[in-house]
């Protein structure tokens, strides 16, 4: 059921929002996200839990449009049971702002963080 904070999403966002739920159900981790640069173009990917590496999804899916040479992310959907962005989540979006971050449960509530 959704939430009463809940948003309509965009056509562009749902497009994230299904990225980031793929991402985290291939990889069967707790979260997954998706992000979209300037030009439209989109990363994913799902939270990393090494002994030697700790990503979240976020951090991850941005790490990916780093690399690729992106400088600046217009959004970001984060697929997760969490109802807020962590300490590093918050981290990431300070350093990529301004970008707009919809939170999404598995109920189909989404929410808009940032």
């Amino acid at each position: 059921m959704a939430d009463a904070n809940s948003v309509a999403l965009t056509s562009e966002d749902a497009k994230l929002l299904t990225l980031a739920r793929a991402a985290r159900a291939y990889a069967g981790t707790t979260e997954g996200a998706a992000v979209r640069d300037d030009i439209g173009r989109t990363y994913s990917a799902a939270s990393v839990r090494l002994p030697s590496l700790q990503l979240t999804a976020l951090q991850a899916a941005v790490a990916a449009a780093v690399s690729s040479g992106v400088s600046r992310l217009e959004a970001a959907v984060i697929h997760t049971s969490v109802t807020e962005l962590s300490p590093v989540d918050q981290a990431v979006v300070h350093d990529l702002s301004p970008m707009t971050v919809l939170l999404a449960s598995a109920d189909g509530a989404v929410t808009v963080v940032r």
